[in-house]
């Protein structure tokens, strides 16, 4: 398994080795310890969502409040997605910035974002489907988003009509909600990654 960081801190590529014969193939798709050994820290396990688009969605850009914030390790198990990472940490040398992935079923890449990122992708392929595992489960009321259309972010999407839900569109600019303090800290973002490096538990206890 190749595991890289990519340009924005946080936020890692991982490529799995695929094993193939006349029958089908086999890969590692989630190594907990080789994963850890990259980050720093092992991915806390607390939730596995299923998401499938048609082609031309676009989904995001969403992140969680920092603490405790979502760590995200997402995978496409059918067709293909543009995935993209942005930067959304105040006072991060990389903050605004965005970078992006393709993730199929073809190469079967994976990525890896840690807390305090905004995740989105656009579907390339009908049906095209995401499986990702969360450090932490669903909270509404400390999950956000922002417009992925912002002309500030400048996301280059690979599709001339996204398709958008109705929350997505109604997300608030960079620029609004940086104006209204719902974006992460860089600093006590990096604080919650050190406490996990140093094998402290800044989480609720699952239940």
């Amino acid at each position: 398994m190749k595991i890289r960081e990519l340009d924005i801190a946080g936020a890692w590529e991982i490529t799995g080795q695929q094993h193939g014969d006349p029958r089908g193939l086999f890969m590692e798709w989630y190594r907990f310890d080789q994963l850890a050994e990259a980050v720093g820290h092992p991915l806390r396990l607390a939730q596995g969502n299923l998401s499938v688009s048609a082609q031309g969605v676009v989904r995001g850009i969403h992140f969680a409040d920092v603490p405790p914030g979502q760590a995200k390790y997402v995978s496409c198990v059918r067709g293909a997605v543009v995935d993209v990472i942005v930067d959304l940490r105040t006072g991060s040398p990389t903050f605004g910035r965005w970078t992006a992935v393709r993730l199929d079923d073809v190469d079967r890449r994976a990525v890896y974002l840690s807390e305090g990122l905004g995740h989105g992708f656009c579907s390339m392929t009908d049906d095209a489907t995401l499986a990702y595992l969360c450090s932490t489960t669903y909270n509404p009321r400390g999950e956000h988003g922002i417009h992925p259309l912002d002309p500030d972010l400048a996301i280059d999407w690979p599709v001339d009509s996204p398709q958008l839900s109705a929350r997505d569109d109604a997300a608030p600019t960079l620029a609004q909600a940086l104006s209204d303090g719902t974006l992460p800290d860089y600093g006590r973002c990096q604080e919650f990654v050190a406490r996990l490096d140093s094998g402290e538990s800044p989480y609720p206890p699952l239940r």
